[in-house]
C-alpha cells in the first residue's frame, strides 16, 4: 500500500520540520505556503533547549540552521535612581555544556534553511497556495487552494500561524486578542563592547522594557515593548522617516550598557503588536489538526513559540509513529486516537506557557518609579534563585 499524503499548511517555522520528520517515518508529506517564497520578515527566533533538542533528530538539520549559540543573559535597569546591573546567568553555557544547546538566529534564515533542508531530504514545498476551504470525508481531505488548485490527502496539518487559515476552516474566525504591548525592533551592528559575548541582554526601564540577543558576531537582534495602541501584527519595517526619529527619541535611545547604541545603528525598524488566541477546547476536526501557532499562538515574552511548535511535531510524530507505524492511509479511528492524545499531553503545558508569557510582559514593562523598583527586585531575586529562571526563560 503506498504512503499516507499528508498535506502540511504553512512552510514557515514548523511545517518543515513537521515534513521533515513525516518523511523520514515513510509518509509522504507535500508543503503548502502562501507566500511565494520564503519571508524575509522578522527579526530573530530564540532556540531553547526544548527546541534544539527536537530537532538534533533530524540528521544535519541544527548543523544547517547555524544559529549564534546563548551561553549567558545579563540583566541591567536604566530606571532612574536604581541603574546598574541587576544580575547575570551562565547557566545556558553550563546546559550546553552537557548536550542541551540554546542558540539564536535570524528569523528570515531560519525559515529560508528549514524550508532548504526539507526539500534536500525530498520533501516538496508549494509556494503561492493560501488555504480557502477544507471538504473532509471518511476517507481523506479536499483542500482547496486561492489560486484554484485542489488537492486530497489522508489527513491534514496545519501549521499557518497567528493568522491560521486552517484555523478558520475549522473553528471561524476568533479575533486574535491584544496584549496592550507592542514590540518595535531591529538588527544592529554588534557594539565592540560586546565583542566575544554569546549573550542576551535584558533592559529595563521606566513603563518599557528592551530585549538585546546576538545573532551573530557582527549583528544583534533587539525589541522594545511599551504599552501603546493597538498596531497590526504584520512585521513590515517602518517608514524611514520614523524609523530615524524612533532611533532617536525611543525609550532606550540614549541607555547606557550598550542599549543606546544598538537602537542608534540600526539597519531597519520594525513594529508592530503583540497579540495572542483565546483557548481552544480541541485542535481537531476529522482528520485535520493544527499544531504550533495556529493552535497556541503565544506572545513572545518567554521565547517559546518556535519551541513549544517543535514539541506539538515531535509528539504528533511519536503517536503517528505508535498508532499507525507502517505509515499507511490511517482510518477516522486511528487518527481520532492520534489527535486526542495530543491535545490531552500538549493543551494544559501550552495554555500554561501563553499564561506565563503574557504575565512576564506584564511583569517587565511597568510605569513610574515604585512599580519599577518592585520589577527591578524580582529581577535581582530571580537571578539569586536559579529555580526562578523559569519565570525568564520559560522551559518548565
Amino acid at each position: 500500500m503506498p504512503p499516507a499524503r499528508v498535506g502540511v499548511i504553512g512552510a514557515g517555522i514548523a511545517g518543515p520540520v513537521l515534513a521533515m520528520f513525516l518523511k523520514q517515518k515513510g509518509y509522504h508529506p507535500v508543503l503548502y505556503e502562501r507566500l511565494a517564497a520564503p519571508s524575509d520578515a522578522g527579526l530573530g527566533i530564540g532556540l531553547q533547549q526544548n527546541g534544539t533538542a527536537v530537532l538534533a533528530k533530524l540528521p544535519g538539520l541544527l548543523e544547517a540552521i547555524g544559529g549564534h549559540p546563548t551561553d549567558e543573559f545579563r540583566f541591567y535597569s536604566v530606571l532612574p535612581g536604581d541603574t546598574g546591573l541587576l544580575g547575570r546567568t551562565e547557566h545556558l553555557r553550563a546546559l550546553r555544556e552537557h548536550g542541551q544547546l540554546a542558540m539564536s538566529v535570524r528569523r528570515p534564515l531560519l525559515h529560508a534553511r528549514v524550508v532548504a533542508h526539507a526539500q534536500q531530504l525530498g520533501a516538496e514545498v508549494r509556494f503561492g497556495h493560501k488555504l480557502e476551504g477544507l471538504a473532509q470525508s471518511e476517507e481523506g481531505v479536499e483542500v482547496v487552494f486561492a489560486n484554484g488548485a485542489k488537492e486530497t490527502f489522508d489527513f491534514v496539518v496545519g501549521c499557518d500561524g497567528l493568522h491560521s487559515s486552517t484555523r478558520v476552516c475549522l473553528f471561524g474566525d476568533m479575533p486574535a486578542d491584544y496584549t496592550g504591548l507592542t514590540h518595535c525592533g531591529g538588527i544592529s551592528p554588534t557594539p565592540a563592547s560586546w565583542a566575544g559575548r554569546h549573550a542576551g541582554h535584558d533592559f529595563y526601564g521606566d513603563g518599557a522594557y528592551m530585549l538585546a540577543v546576538t545573532m551573530a558576531d557582527a549583528q544583534t537582534a533587539w525589541a522594545i515593548n511599551q504599552r501603546e495602541p493597538e498596531a497590526k501584527e504584520d512585521w513590515k519595517a517602518i517608514d524611514a522617516a520614523a524609523a530615524e526619529h524612533f532611533k532617536q527619541h525611543s525609550p532606550f535611545s540614549d541607555a547606557p550598557f550598550g542599549a543606546g547604541e544598538i537602537v542608534r545603528s540600526s539597519l531597519k525598524i520594525v513594529k508592530y503588536g503583540i497579540y495572542d488566541r483565546p483557548e481552544l477546547k480541541t485542535w481537531h476536526q476529522g482528520r485535520v489538526v493544527l499544531i504550533g501557532d495556529a493552535a497556541h499562538p503565544t506572545s513572545p515574552h518567554l521565547g517559546q513559540g518556535a519551541n513549544q511548535a517543535y514539541e506539538d511535531v515531535d509528539l504528533l510524530v511519536e503517536l503517528l509513529e505508535k498508532h499507525s507505524p507502517a505509515a499507511e492511509p490511517p482510518s477516522t479511528a486511528t487518527l481520532q486516537t492520534v489527535f486526542a492524545e495530543l491535545e490531552r499531553v500538549r493543551l494544559p503545558r501550552t495554555a500554561e506557557i501563553v499564561r506565563q508569557a503574557r504575565a512576564q510582559g506584564d511583569m517587565r514593562v511597568v510605569a513610574g518609579v515604585e512599580a519599577g523598583m518592585r520589577r527591578n527586585n524580582a529581577v535581582r531575586e530571580m537571578c539569586a534563585d536559579p529555580a526562578k529562571l523559569t519565570e525568564r526563560f520559560g522551559v518548565v
